[in-house]
């Protein structure tokens, strides 16, 4: 069969500049400086709905008489009692402030340690603590 042509396999090599980062554990793909990527809604940071999901739970164990004191959550978890102690200031979050983290409204570059610091118990000095963050983002 001389008539046969030989099948050549040509590679071809695309180069797209872009980086990896984490945000509120997930990865994102960022497009170079200059490009701006598509809008995306704006997701729920898994690590603060895990860590607000935790202090009500813990707060629940502790009123119910399931353990005493902080220091017994924490041995039962495995943490530290600061570690239980920050997390369980989040319950004294304004409802708002938890929806609009639950809905993935948190201000960019928002952290759960920028929550788990001194939080005014007043809802009002909280919300207004969580726009001026809004603003700056």
């Amino acid at each position: 069969m001389s008539g046969e042509t030989k099948l050549e396999l040509k590679t071809l090599t695309i180069r797209i500049p872009m980086r990896l980062a984490r945000r509120g554990g997930r990865k994102l793909i960022l497009t170079p400086d200059g490009a701006a990527p598509a809008p995306q809604r704006q997701l729920p940071d898994d690590t603060m709905v895990k860590a607000l999901v935790r202090a009500h739970r813990w707060r629940r164990r502790i009123e119910s008489g399931g353990a005493a004191t902080i220091n017994e959550v924490a041995e039962q978890e495995g943490v530290t009692g600061p570690y239980v102690y920050r997390l369980l200031r989040l319950t004294c979050l304004a409802p708002d402030i938890v929806a609009a983290i639950l809905d993935g409204r948190q201000p960019k570059g928002a952290a759960l340690a920028d929550l788990s610091r001194e939080v005014p118990l007043n809802w009002s000095e909280q919300q207004a603590q969580w726009s001026s963050a809004t603003a700056h983002t």
